[in-house]
């Protein structure tokens, strides 16, 4: 009876004053009020306009583009790049220790750097491990294998791809992949509807 009261108090507060943790229980990317107070109080990755793990590592964050219920970095240990563009589409998630990187180091010059726009589609999914190099495009519905180095682009989606450097693994049917939506619809820290009107705000120009 008292955890059951206990549990209720402290999802009426959750609720209440952490709405996104909240609203979050059950999606695939959920909000824990231990990263959200990291982020949010302690500052760690504060810059960040996303939900995004103390353990991870996100460089310039404006030039970002993420999409609703994409929260890269929210796994632990992630390095997200942003040199150049990076965008990345709905509800696709990014496990641990994923490497996103739009800039690299030229083979002569390493005081040099060449840089890229990365760009990510809807529903992909992008296993622990692996590392998305400089001018990549990935289309909706495309999984990377854990460990994967992708170095090129597969544009149409639908698709598994795997290793180092990673190939087509498999298609998948389209017609079987499912766009779901989450009952809250965040982008980023905020509600879709205010990130639309408040973007110039809030990340560069993607134009």
């Amino acid at each position: 009876m008292i955890k059951t009261l206990l549990k209720n108090i402290y999802f009426f507060f959750l609720k209440k004053l952490f709405p996104i943790c909240y609203h979050s229980i059950g999606n695939a990317c959920r909000v824990r009020l231990r990263v959200y107070l990291c982020q949010k109080f302690l500052r760690i990755n504060g810059h960040v306009y996303w939900p995004t793990h103390f353990t991870s590592d996100i460089g310039n964050s404006k030039n970002i583009l993420v999409g609703v219920g994409t929260m890269p970095g929210l796994s632990p240990g992630c390095y997200i790049q942003g040199t150049d563009k990076v965008i990345i589409g709905d509800y696709t998630q990014v496990g641990p220790n994923v490497g996103i990187i739009s800039s690299n180091h030229k083979l002569t010059n390493y005081t040099e750097t060449i840089s890229n726009e990365i760009q990510i589609g809807d529903y992909c999914w992008i296993g622990m491990n692996s590392v998305i190099m400089p001018g990549v495009k990935l289309g909706d519905f495309t999984t990377v294998a854990a460990g994967s180095i992708v170095n090129k682009s597969f544009e149409e989606g639908h698709c598994l791809i795997a290793g180092s450097p990673a190939k087509l693994i498999k298609k998948v049917d389209e017609s079987q992949c499912v766009r779901y939506k989450d009952d809250y619809e965040y982008i980023g820290y905020f509600k879709k509807s205010f990130f639309k009107k408040n973007k110039k705000d809030i990340v560069n120009d993607f134009s």
